[in-house]
């Protein structure tokens, strides 16, 4: 999909985290373009960088480059039960409120309680880290 970024952030490969519009976005003449493609809180990777600019008064220098985007690849901690390669999986974090090394594998930033996902890689078991005692492994989401 074709969106703009701030032109200093404009690079192959960045990943974002799109956090939704600013009221001065409203009224842009871009923001179908810009903004209404993107989903608030998702993750993008930028596939390709074109050359064209646009004014663009919230971001840092004034101007926006068009780049193409896909939904970025999730790394995530799932039920080792049900990471298998090329899958698909209802994501469902574990009732947990531990404050552990893994908090960010079974809460990733971009993903939701009951997003529909593919199993694009499966990573590695993770054992015996879980401070819960569950059997875990890290995968590669696509959403």
């Amino acid at each position: 999909m074709i969106t703009l970024i701030g032109k200093d952030l404009a690079d192959k490969g960045l990943i974002f985290r799109h956090y939704g519009a600013s009221s001065e976005c409203e009224k842009c003449r871009f923001k179908s373009t810009c903004i209404d493609p993107l989903e608030s809180g998702r993750m993008y990777i930028i596939k390709d960088v074109k050359d064209t600019e646009h004014p663009c008064p919230i971001h840092e220098g004034g101007k926006v480059k068009v780049v193409e985007v896909d939904k970025a690849y999730i790394k995530a901690a799932v039920d080792s039960k049900k990471a298998f390669e090329g899958s698909n999986i209802v994501f469902s974090p574990p009732e947990c409120d531990e404050e552990c090394s893994l908090r960010d594998l079974c809460f990733p930033e971009g993903l939701y309680r009951e997003d529909k996902c593919r199993i694009v890689k499966k990573i590695r078991k993770i054992n015996g880290r879980c401070a819960k005692g569950l059997d875990l492994t890290t995968v590669l989401l696509r959403y």
